[in-house]
């Protein structure tokens, strides 16, 4: 898959997902809202994780009156729902990215002197993760990687 995006998702496969959530949502029986149409939007235009404030700052700066609190009630059900992954990266503060219907994901790397935040890929990353459930006689079904370190910026101060 080609990726239009720096490391992250490529712009198609988030405008799948903004439809595949829609769908499903539809198919559980929950209504569609401004607040909800809204959050996907902002979700399905990132191309990394981002927290509650950052989805709402963003959907705030475009017009659209959401409240905090929709934000995190349509974060929760899409979680629930198994439609966007919550990530600790470790800070205390839950980010949010759309689960690609394909499985299509990165990983992440942390900065622990700026808190900067870079997705990655790295096939052979994945592979050595399946062929160690593999050998475990594990089924891995899904997996986050993060790494800890000092960006550029901070090694150079």
């Amino acid at each position: 898959m080609s990726h239009d995006r720096a490391h992250g998702h490529s712009a198609a496969a988030t405008a799948e997902w903004r439809d595949h959530a829609n769908q499903a949502l539809a198919q559980a029986g929950h209504r569609a809202g401004g607040a909800r149409a809204a959050v996907i939007g902002a979700l399905a235009t990132q191309d990394c994780c981002r927290t509650a404030q950052d989805l709402f700052d963003g959907i705030r700066a475009h017009g659209k009156a959401v409240g905090i609190a929709s934000v995190y009630r349509i974060l929760d059900l899409l979680v629930g729902q198994r439609l966007v992954l919550r990530l600790d990266l470790g800070d205390g503060v839950s980010r949010f990215e759309p689960a690609l219907p394909d499985g299509h994901h990165h990983h992440h790397l942390v900065c622990v002197g700026c808190n900067l935040v870079t997705p990655f890929e790295d096939p052979a990353l994945e592979q050595a993760i399946h062929a160690t459930g593999e050998r475990s006689s594990f089924a891995v079904s899904e997996h986050d990687v993060v790494l800890r370190g000092r960006c550029p910026d901070c090694r150079e101060s």
